[in-house]
């Protein structure tokens, strides 16, 4: 029987339409354009793990921890309990992101941050952002190596990309490396923004999967799962 993360809260069903949870060796790809969602994704999978009794460390490109801390507490995912018994660790990049010369080894130094990679579940929101100006395909294969090395030590990785951000070579390497594949899809329908997301693989699941499952996004509740979305 494979041990599985689970990610359940009560208020939606998101947990149960993934399988009941990410196999614990699983490397995870979330992939979306700007926009579309990825990071409430995350923040949510986090939020659910924590409350799981997962331990969760998260890499952001997008937010100062202040801003997280903030936009989590807007979506009443109450963090501050996580945060101070050191279940959750958040690493916000973003000032080195923007500070960095374009030719610092990020994927190096990733590897090297041994500290970063303790917890049970490691998400990198975006890895594309983190990347993009030093990857190349050797370096790629290196990352992936290192991953799942992490993999073979019963450690979940998840990360967030960009499609159009990395040459298509990185991200099919990317892609097919993954054992767990999600893709956001956006649509303008009239006044309202609809948003799916599409499981394009999925290895090692216990339980049933939705293969496209609409979502949308409320203040003070959350990621709200379309009881309308199809299966």
């Amino acid at each position: 029987m494979v041990n599985l993360h689970s990610f359940r809260i009560s208020r939606d069903n998101f947990n149960e339409k993934l399988g009941s949870g990410f196999p614990e060796d699983s490397l995870v790809l979330i992939e979306g354009y700007s926009g579309s969602g990825k990071s409430i994704i995350s923040q949510r999978i986090a939020y659910g793990l924590i409350e799981n009794e997962t331990s969760v460390t998260y890499i952001s490109t997008q937010m100062t921890t202040k801003g997280f801390i903030n936009q989590m507490y807007s979506l009443d995912y109450q963090i501050s309990t996580h945060l101070l018994n050191g279940n959750l660790l958040y690493i916000p990049v973003i000032p080195l992101v923007k500070n960095t010369r374009q030719n610092m080894d990020f994927i190096q130094r990733l590897i090297n941050a041994e500290d970063l990679f303790e917890k049970d579940v490691i998400i990198v929101d975006t890895i594309s952002s983190l990347i993009k100006n030093s990857v190349n395909s050797e370096k790629c294969f290196d990352l992936v190596s290192f991953f799942k090395k992490l993999n073979g030590l019963n450690k979940t990785i998840i990360m967030t990309i960009e499609p159009d951000s990395l040459d298509d070579e990185i991200f099919t390497m990317l892609r097919s490396s993954s054992d767990i594949n999600l893709s956001l899809n956006v649509k303008q329908m009239s006044n309202q923004v609809r948003r799916t997301l599409i499981v394009n693989k999925f290895i090692g699941a216990q339980g049933p999967i939705g293969d496209i499952i609409g979502i949308r996004i409320e203040p003070r509740v959350g990621l709200v799962v379309e009881i309308a979305a199809v299966s």
